[in-house]
């Protein structure tokens, strides 16, 4: 992995978190639930396509793993610092989700 490799993944995997953190909330607050489902899709196709279509991240393996797991670390070091309360029963339900999730994707791909 070339150092320009290293610093284009790092930038890719901070995107994703940071566009959910300053978007999603916003857009739940404006238009409610629908608001939801239209930051699904846009912050998570967006993300995706810079990443993954344009090829901004180097990637080597465990390609069902890498939006979820930017996401998932990047928005807890977030509130982490952020010094707000960390309810650690939903991490763990959020972690144990992944891995089923993962498992069943294996099956067949």
């Amino acid at each position: 992995m070339t150092l320009n490799q290293i610093i284009s993944t790092i930038a890719g995997g901070f995107i994703f978190p940071f566009m959910i953190g300053m978007i999603w909330g916003k857009l739940v607050e404006a238009f409610g639930p629908i608001g939801g489902w239209m930051a699904g899709g846009m912050i998570v196709g967006t993300a995706w396509t810079i990443n993954h279509g344009i090829g901004m991240i180097y990637q080597s393996g465990a390609a069902w793993l890498d939006m979820g797991w930017a996401a998932g670390v990047g928005l807890l070091a977030a509130d982490i610092f952020a010094g707000k309360k960390i309810d650690w029963s939903m991490v763990l339900a959020g972690i144990v989700g992944g891995l089923i999730a993962g498992f069943i994707l294996s099956t067949f791909l």
